[in-house]
């Protein structure tokens, strides 16, 4: 059976690791490689993974996954799934130069004759794609199939040893983690409560957050508040900022401009709220209230405590 290759992420209980191994089962059998957390692979074999290979980064950043995907590829080659993000798209681009493969990016789907389904022009087309290669590369959007974990049997575990950084190689001296709190990432998030413009600036702290936290969801925002400064860059939802597909996306004094859209339109579920009945937002609701979001929201947490 053909061999298919899939980066889990280096954290537990990652969602697009499970989500790229779903699709990766329909390709063949899965080997999963992951990078600095070997207390993972018992999890990742959870998910569906035949083989679990672990890499020591020995403190290099990004090179280790892609020569690690690289030296499995190319001595059984078959496709290669990566998660959907910026470091997940530098990876792809690297190993579809290394492994003369092409590469497609932001995929919702992979099907058995390596075909993939992608969302373009803001999500308003659906499209079939396919690439040449023996290795074709694929980023999959996070949250884009549902996670449906088979535990694998008789999986099997083990080290690959990677040489050592080189002249030409960056390396970390420090880290710091980001402190994300308890919410859930961006990315992944089941519910994402998003605020615009129209909450204000205090509008985050009094209404987008407390919501957020009845729901237990990740905060988004729209470009211009980013650029206020009312919110982290890390929440800018669109274009410009990280696409998400949450069971729910709660859209509060939000207009819905394309470039906003074209990040969260594939949401399950969309409600959004805004005292301006001609918003575009409206346009791609499942539930739209037109009223002032200082009015609504503080009688909605209240209904939902």
């Amino acid at each position: 059976m053909t061999n298919v290759y899939v980066l889990a992420e280096s954290a537990a209980h990652s969602a697009i690791t499970a989500e790229m191994i779903t699709v990766a089962r329909n390709l063949g059998d899965v080997t999963a490689v992951v990078v600095d957390a070997p207390e993972l692979a018992e999890e990742i074999t959870q998910l569906g993974a035949q083989r679990v290979v672990h890499v020591n980064s020995q403190g290099r950043v990004l090179l280790p996954a892609v020569d690690a995907l690289q030296t499995l590829a190319a001595a059984q080659p078959g496709p290669i799934i990566v998660p959907g993000h910026a470091t997940g798209n530098e990876i792809a681009g690297r190993l579809a130069a290394r492994l003369a493969s092409g590469v497609l990016c932001d995929v919702v789907g992979v099907n058995p004759d390596r075909t993939a389904q992608q969302s373009i022009f803001g999500d308003t087309v659906s499209v079939s794609a396919a690439v040449g290669g023996e290795c074709p590369v694929y980023t999959l959007r996070p949250g884009a199939v549902p996670a449906l974990p088979v535990p694998a049997a008789d999986a099997t575990i083990e080290t690959l040893e990677l040489a050592g950084p080189g002249a030409l190689d960056a390396t970390v001296e420090s880290f710091t983690p980001a402190v994300h709190g308890d919410r859930p990432e961006l990315t992944e998030a089941k519910v994402v409560v998003a605020g615009g413009r129209g909450v204000g600036e205090d509008g985050f702290a009094t209404l987008v957050e407390p919501l957020a936290d009845v729901f237990g969801a990740a905060i988004g925002a729209t470009r211009d508040v980013v650029d206020q400064g009312w919110a982290d860059g890390s929440m800018q939802v669109g274009q410009t900022g990280v696409t998400v597909s949450p069971d729910l996306y709660i859209a509060l004094g939000i207009s819905g401009a394309i470039q906003h859209k074209s990040g969260m339109q594939t949401s399950k579920t969309i409600v959004a709220i805004n005292n301006d009945e001609d918003a575009h937002i409206f346009d791609i609701a499942d539930l739209g209230l037109v009223a002032n979001v200082e009015d609504v929201v503080p009688v909605l947490i209240e209904r939902l405590k």
